[in-house]
């Protein structure tokens, strides 16, 4: 007899729905690439001649929805939040900050990070205090001192007097037995998209995006209140609208690669993945609308996690790309990533989306371990990504028990131009005056506005479209993972060098490219997490460039995925030849702040 499928109760859920479309390789891009000094008296011509912008929106493939046949009949869809109602239980919530409802994972002494735990074991034994570890870091991490730094450039605010306060009285709980938890005195890093109570918010411009410095966003007060110290705010590209975190806006800059020098650390969360990777702090907050979580994490080999859309609240700060950005954790390995996760999501009462999922929980009992692959997608990555990525599958096919099933997904390319084509009108719509921006912004959102709305709304049936066409994949096969590698390509390249740099960069083809695989997750809403699995030659400079797999799940499966990047994790710490590499800059902050008599 055929398995008995539970009935979902989910809000919002998408009725399933099979499309059947032949895979097809999509034209190859010709949007111009422009880096540089060009580049600054480009943008000023393009933002103000109508008709140039309207030849680059046509140009950019913004119009192939029309006359999709498949899209005929379809009802516009807006909203990708979908709630799993039905894994709701009443049994109370684990305190996920009790280290004894932590997982370990590797540590220092190994060969990898410090983790959550490393500080807490070090705190508890007095061996370091919190006092000790924000003292060392301030002079790592701040601008406003003499010799700033390379690893300043990751920040682009720090309230010196917030952060000792606050490691002055996690000190203090420590020295009387009544730890918080394991976050308990970590420094962690918040990026400048959001609120922190005493920091205006940037958000990557030259001038204050919002001057609402007397709250704190939900998702980071959740880890103040067990204890985390906010070190500072760190560095974005501009808007959160670049894969690079290239910023040339004053008092901003670009962090560069910890792992090497010659490439970007990704974006648009490019100033918390380099603080994490560099070993500065274990935990950092990111934004998501199109891979910005993933993207730097990936380029700079380390965990990120994109959560169910509506899961993790930001109130009441705003989000200005609704339909789109998620906010969630990067970390250094998998113990942090769950740990920062399932803190920063609880529910919160006051925002109505968030307020219907149930508060996360450890997957319980035996999981499915289904992996889908659709190969004509996969293989579109460079050699040298795929090769890395296959052998990580494989691994987990042998040694982990999973299952690898062949799927399809349609119109799998215009999607991704649906996606592009819809956060950057929801960009361009919050932000009409390009005047201030940086060249790339004033390109991007100034094309952006030509989008007629018949566009705009085919764009919104296509996501119909592709989460019905999940909802089929995810009801066919119950705990299915779909998997490629975070990005077809190891890392970018800066090829203009110092004059890219100062100037910026606007390359369309490469964005597209960066982009192949992480835009669905956030076009329809579903979770997705990015684990390193290897590294590849540089073609400049000496270190060698991280790959990472990432696994995408049903509306609510952040469990399920966590499970996979822990199988993922152990694959890149015991099984893969020459093991994780750490960055040549990498920092050991505890050792940094010494013993301590305090």
């Amino acid at each position: 007899m055929a398995e008995q499928r539970p009935k979902w109760r989910g809000y919002n859920y998408p009725s399933p729905r099979a499309v059947k479309v032949p895979y097809e390789s999509p034209p190859a891009p010709t949007n111009p690439a422009v880096r540089g000094l060009p580049l600054y008296y480009a943008a000023a011509v393009i933002s103000s001649v109508s008709m140039i912008r309207s030849f680059l929106w046509r140009n950019g493939g913004f119009s192939q929805f029309r006359g999709k046949k498949e899209l005929e009949d379809l009802e516009y869809r807006y909203d990708p939040t979908v709630v799993p109602v039905q894994y709701q239980d009443n049994t109370p919530a684990q305190d996920h900050t009790n280290p004894d409802n932590s997982r370990t994972s590797s540590s220092k002494r190994t060969g990898g990070y410090y983790s959550v735990l490393e500080f807490h074991d070090a705190y508890k034994s007095g061996k370091v205090t919190p006092k000790a570890v924000v003292e060392a870091l301030l002079p790592i991490i701040r601008r406003d001192v003499d010799a700033a730094t390379q690893h300043a450039t990751a920040f682009v605010q720090v309230q010196v007097d917030r952060a000792k306060e606050a490691a002055e009285a996690s000190t203090q709980r420590y020295k009387e037995g009544k730890s918080l938890g394991v976050l308990d005195g970590v420094p962690v890093a918040v990026k400048d998209h959001i609120d922190v109570q005493g920091y205006p918010t940037y958000c990557g411009k030259a001038d204050i995006h919002s001057d609402t410095s007397d709250y704190t966003s939900w998702c980071i007060s959740k880890w103040e209140e067990r204890g985390a110290i906010v070190i500072g705010k760190t560095n974005m590209h501009e808007l959160g609208k670049g894969i690079t975190s290239n910023n040339p806006n004053p008092n901003h800059g670009t962090p560069l690669n910890p792992h090497n020098p010659h490439y970007y650390p990704g974006g648009s969360s490019g100033g918390s993945a380099y603080a994490v990777s560099a070993g500065l702090i274990p935990i950092a907050h990111g934004s998501d609308g199109g891979g910005s979580v993933r993207i730097p994490a990936n380029f700079c080999g380390i965990y990120g996690l994109k959560p169910s859309h509506g899961r993790v609240s930001i109130e009441p700060s705003a989000n200005m790309s609704i339909t789109t950005t998620v906010h969630g954790p990067i970390a250094s390995n998998m113990t942090d990533l769950e740990v920062a996760y399932r803190v920063m999501a609880a529910p919160n009462p006051g925002d109505p989306v968030s307020a219907m999922f149930p508060p996360p929980r450890p997957t319980a009992g035996p999981r499915k371990k289904i992996l889908g692959v659709y190969r004509p997608w996969l293989d579109r990555a460079d050699a040298a990504v795929k090769e890395a990525c296959q052998s990580a599958l494989d691994h987990l096919v042998s040694a982990h028990d999973y299952t690898i099933v062949p799927i399809a997904i349609p119109l799998i390319h215009e999607g991704q131009m649906a996606h592009a084509l819809t956060i950057l009108n929801e960009s361009s719509a919050s932000h009409p005056d390009w005047t201030g921006l940086t060249s790339d912004n004033k390109i991007l959102l100034s094309v952006a506005a030509k989008t007629p709305a018949r566009d705009f709304l085919l764009a919104q049936k296509l996501r119909n479209l592709l989460m019905r066409h999940l909802a089929y994949l995810f009801t066919e096969h119950p705990g299915i993972l779909i998997v490629t590698p975070t990005t077809p390509n190891a890392g970018y390249h800066i090829a203009g060098g110092k004059s890219e740099l100062r100037y910026g960069s606007n390359d369309g083809n490469m964005t597209i490219r960066t982009m192949e695989y992480v835009w669905l997750a956030n076009f329809t809403g579903i979770p997705a997490l990015s684990a390193p699995i290897g590294y590849v030659d540089p073609v400049e400079g000496e270190g060698k460039i991280p790959v990472g797999l990432m696994a995408m799940g049903e509306w609510g499966s952040e469990d399920a995925l966590i499970e996979w990047g822990f199988d993922a994790q152990a694959y890149l710490n015991l099984q893969l030849k020459g093991g994780r590499k750490m960055p040549e800059n990498w920092v050991d902050v505890l050792e940094a702040a010494g013993p301590t008599d305090a």
